[in-house]
């Protein structure tokens, strides 16, 4: 069938299972534009392309999916470049797609040309610079890949306007699915087995990459077979339930004392999709200095680069830890159930003593703490909630209690002010049926509230609570 370039990226990216596109259109990406009306994509107008970013994202934490967002060249391009940089730092899988000036024009500074896959490469997976409309379906078919497979995260796709207009035979690209995942190495498996076996004090220390891996139930599974008390990270929170008794919150400098304290003490951190950041680490040299450590991550450069290992295992998480789970003993087998025990009344005793808590004077002024309790309690803590970044950030994840995985977005790793609103919409379009909270502080919310007018224009009503 023959079509134009820009009626090929559409179709390809409906080959892809996009059903939502966040964008902004101009000059170099209008091409694409003209097809949308025929196309079953939903393109969601923004404000501004950061904000095109940041909903992308917001998509794809709550969907588990690849969120994709569209821009145009020169400033449209370099608008992308916060969301991208916070995309890889969190491990968000994107697909963002650019205009581009014409192939004739490229390299003369010609009208808001920028060389945007130069500038995004060090911040994204891989670019991809489309001189050839018979390319089309097939990078765009291998873009979604690298972005999905491994350690998910970013990737652009960057497509001169007249590579847009010019006609293509349509093909179906051919499949280049990631290979199955090598199993965990038998001997580092029984290696592991040996230390959990032993550990009177372990703990299990949960990130991003579970919740990213799909890995949740396994995690909650080896924690009750093994009664593994656990601490998940800003970026998992939601991935073993709040309210179970071996959860303990938070770690890190805006953790919970029993999270921390628990860290130091331990004498077995078993670490899934965590990177060991300066955040939950403090100074490296006094982090959990009884503990040995295994550490399950799918991307072989974060085993060992903040914390040595005795045990490092490579591969999907889920995978990993369905492999464990086939050979850990149960509790009541490991070497020694009753220093367990002690271990784990001792971790109680520290939640019962020192939880969080605020002093709400009688009359006075409302607590922010107070606030995300009652917006908590007022939702059945049902809702999905994004955050933006600053003070409220940390009461969000400290003082709502998160009891199920993909209900959280938050810029963790870069910090980047404004990500709250944008990707509350972002969160909407996905999960329609669903009440989405952005808590923002009142900096951060300026940042971007100009996605207000997107919030009405899209039909894409959140509840923004500035604390």
């Amino acid at each position: 069938m023959r079509m134009t370039g820009a009626e090929a990226l559409l179709r390809a990216l409906e080959r892809e299972g996009t059903d939502v596109l966040f964008g902004l259109p101009g000059g170099a990406i209008l091409p694409t534009y003209d097809p949308l009306i025929g196309s079953s994509l939903r393109h969601v107008l923004m404000r501004h392309e950061q904000g095109a970013g940041h909903a992308a994202e917001g998509y794809a934490h709550v969907t588990g999916r690849v969120g994709v967002c569209m821009a145009t060249s020169g400033p449209g391009g370099t608008n992308l470049v916060t969301p991208l940089t916070d995309a890889m730092m969190d491990s968000v899988p994107l697909v963002a797609v650019t205009g581009q000036v014409a192939r004739a024009d490229m390299g003369r500074q010609a009208f808001q040309e920028a060389p945007i896959t130069d500038i995004v490469r060090p911040v994204t997976k891989r670019t991809w610079l489309v001189m050839d409309p018979a390319e089309i379906p097939q990078a765009v078919h291998d873009a979604f890949r690298v972005a999905r497979e491994g350690r998910p995260g970013p990737v652009l796709i960057d497509v001169p306007k007249d590579v847009q207009r010019a006609e293509l035979d349509w093909y179906e690209a051919r499949p280049s699915g990631r290979e199955a995942s090598a199993p965990p190495a038998p001997a580092a498996v029984a290696e592991a087995v040996r230390l959990l076996r032993e550990a009177r004090r372990p703990l299990l220390y949960v990130g991003g990459g579970a919740v990213r891996a799909g890995a949740c139930e396994e995690v909650l599974e080896l924690a009750l077979k093994q009664q593994l008390p656990v601490t998940t990270t800003l970026m998992a929170r939601g991935a073993f339930p709040d309210s179970h008794p071996l959860s303990l919150g938070m770690p890190g400098m805006h953790g919970s004392y029993a999270a921390v304290t628990a860290m130091q003490r331990a004498d077995l951190l078993l670490a899934v999709g965590a990177r060991f950041d300066d955040r939950v680490t403090g100074r490296l040299d006094g982090f959990a200095p009884e503990a040995r450590v295994v550490h399950v991550d799918v991307d072989p450069r974060e085993i060992g680069k903040n914390r040595a290992v005795e045990v490092g295992l490579v591969g999907d998480a889920r995978e990993v830890l369905e492999a464990l789970l086939q050979a850990v003993p149960g509790f009541e087998e490991v070497d020694d159930p009753a220093g367990r025990r002690t271990w784990l009344a001792t971790l109680d005793a520290w939640k019962e003593r020192h939880p969080f808590a605020y002093r709400q004077a009688p009359g006075g002024a409302l607590k922010p703490q107070l606030v995300v309790e009652r917006l908590r309690e007022a939702t059945g803590g049902r809702a999905v909630v994004t955050a933006g970044v600053g003070q409220h950030q940390m009461w969000a994840s400290q003082f709502w209690t998160f009891d199920r995985p993909l209900a959280w977005a938050n810029s963790g790793g870069l910090g980047t002010m404004g990500f709250a609103l944008p990707a509350a919409l972002g969160a909407k379009a996905a999960r329609p049926d669903e009440l989405v909270i952005a808590v923002d502080g009142d900096g951060s919310f300026q940042m971007t509230v100009q996605e207000l007018a997107s919030s009405v224009a899209e039909d894409l009503p959140v509840l923004v609570a500035i604390v």
